[in-house]
């Protein structure tokens, strides 16, 4: 679902993850094995292409066990690790800067640093996966990326993750292993290692031990990927959130804020903040899907409420939050009645053709070029919860520049195909304050200018 664009140009749409976690001796147990495609837990979601010039592309979702508590299965000990944690108050979080610019890269990157000494690489930041990984240097078949291969060889303190009963072993029984295919057959696929990653030096979290991928083969479009891999932020072990928490490292919670348009980065916390006056939340339910959902029950466009019942949000998997998504899908029913309400709103602009022939975009003239003035010209959006809270978007939110048009812009909201998901991308929270509260099932949201926020934490 994590879906990205520039770096990794691709027409193609949907990826089918192919890894999950499964049940082991009927125990739930964080378990990474590579999955089959007719596994029943397995989902595809096939949002239409957006235009060749947003080069499309989706990142990995690893579906895990439900009502579950994550353990340390990887190290073999098979002993819960929920004991150590420590009361919030003496809880430290790790603050992050993001890197690069979410229509043109397709994705915002964090940085860590692995291993001793310690080598920086570049991840995409993605709420959809669970795995983090980095090409090793034992890779004959990756591509050219951002910083050079990880080398366990050069790290003091690497150790593989060796072979035991919670995990997918090699052929010679010696190593844990993983696997990600892609419905349009991309691969990821290397051994799992431990090692010491580092947060960068505004972070309060000091170096700590993780379970990482060691990426050994990368096919398709993560073969010409700019950045070198990617932070796991999903539900689910071997999780870096999850890991941490476990640990006792940082609370149940992480946050995120994209830039505006024409901003490049943004701000990253994993752990705790103090949420500020004005956030509004959703219920997030983890049992429903490994997936980061709220509960959407209406769209106003200026003002007025879409003539929608409110399950069209409800259906499939919901309503969907993916940070490695860039633009937003909804329903059918739904798409089409925000785009009629969009149209009748408009009347200051032109439509015009898109920036690609091939794709049926809806682009318009005649704004201008300074984003602070766009509401003159486009109308405001609600989203609202199930409690009736209210979250509203500017043009930013649902607009992208036209490639080839000075001062058009072009809808960043699109048909779900005929998949009743609701997928919300990057786009959709731009100048928000997107916190992830896993310890109170909620998500809150508030908007700011995150680049002022970037400079607050000191990131």
């Amino acid at each position: 679902m994590a879906r990205f664009t520039g770096a990794l140009a691709s027409s193609t749409t949907a990826i089918l993850i192919l890894s999950s976690f499964v049940l082991f001796n009927n125990l739930w147990s964080s378990v990474f094995v590579s999955a089959v495609v007719d596994d029943p837990r397995t989902t595809i979601l096939h949002p239409p292409n957006a235009g060749s010039n947003r080069q499309t592309m989706f990142l990995p979702l690893f579906p895990s066990p439900l009502n579950s508590s994550p353990i340390s299965s990887f190290s073999g000990d098979g002993k819960s690790q929920r004991h150590l944690q420590k009361s919030d108050a003496h809880r430290r979080n790790a603050r992050m800067a993001l890197h690069d610019d979410l229509i043109i890269d397709g994705y915002y990157t964090t940085w860590l640093w692995i291993g001793s000494p310690p080598k920086k690489f570049a991840l995409i930041v993605d709420t959809g996966s669970t795995v983090t990984y980095v090409p090793c240097s034992t890779c004959k078949e990756c591509g050219n990326h951002e910083d050079p291969k990880f080398d366990p060889k050069s790290s003091s303190t690497y150790k593989s993750v060796k072979c035991n009963k919670n995990c997918t072993c090699d052929k010679d029984k010696k190593q844990c292993v993983y696997e990600n295919v892609y419905a349009e057959f991309s691969t990821s696929s290397g051994v799992l290692g431990e090692d010491i990653i580092s947060f960068g030096n505004e972070s309060e979290v000091s170096p700590q031990r993780a379970i990482f991928g060691c990426e050994n083969v990368e096919t398709g479009d993560l073969y010409s990927q700019h950045a070198d891999g990617i932070i796991g932020l999903g539900r689910g072990y071997p999780s870096l959130v999850d890991q941490l928490v476990d640990r006792g490292v940082i609370s149940d919670s992480f946050s995120l804020c994209y830039g505006g348009m024409d901003i490049v980065g943004g701000a990253m916390v994993l752990g705790d903040i103090s949420p500020p006056s004005g956030m509004v939340y959703s219920y997030s339910n983890p049992t429903r899907s490994p997936y980061y959902n709220i509960e959407l029950k209406e769209l106003h466009v200026a003002g007025k409420r879409l003539p929608l019942s409110q399950s069209v949000f409800n259906g499939s998997l919901g309503t969907v939050l993916d940070s490695g998504t860039t633009y937003g899908y909804l329903p059918e029913a739904a798409f089409l009645a925000f785009k009629k309400a969009i149209m009748n709103e408009v009347h200051s602009v032109k439509q015009i053709k898109g920036p690609d022939p091939t794709y049926d975009d809806i682009c318009f003239s005649g704004a201008g070029s300074d984003v602070s003035q766009l509401v003159k010209s486009f109308p405001s959006v609600e989203m609202v919860f199930g409690k009736g809270e209210k979250l509203l978007l500017t043009p930013e939110n649902y607009l992208f520049r036209h490639s080839k048009v000075h001062g058009a812009y072009c809808l960043g909201i699109f048909q779900n195909g005929k998949d009743p998901t609701t997928m919300l991308g990057g786009i959709i929270f731009r100048n928000t304050l997107v916190m992830y509260d896993r310890k109170h099932d909620k998500i809150g949201f508030w908007k700011t200018n995150c680049s002022d926020l970037r400079a607050t934490l000191a990131v």
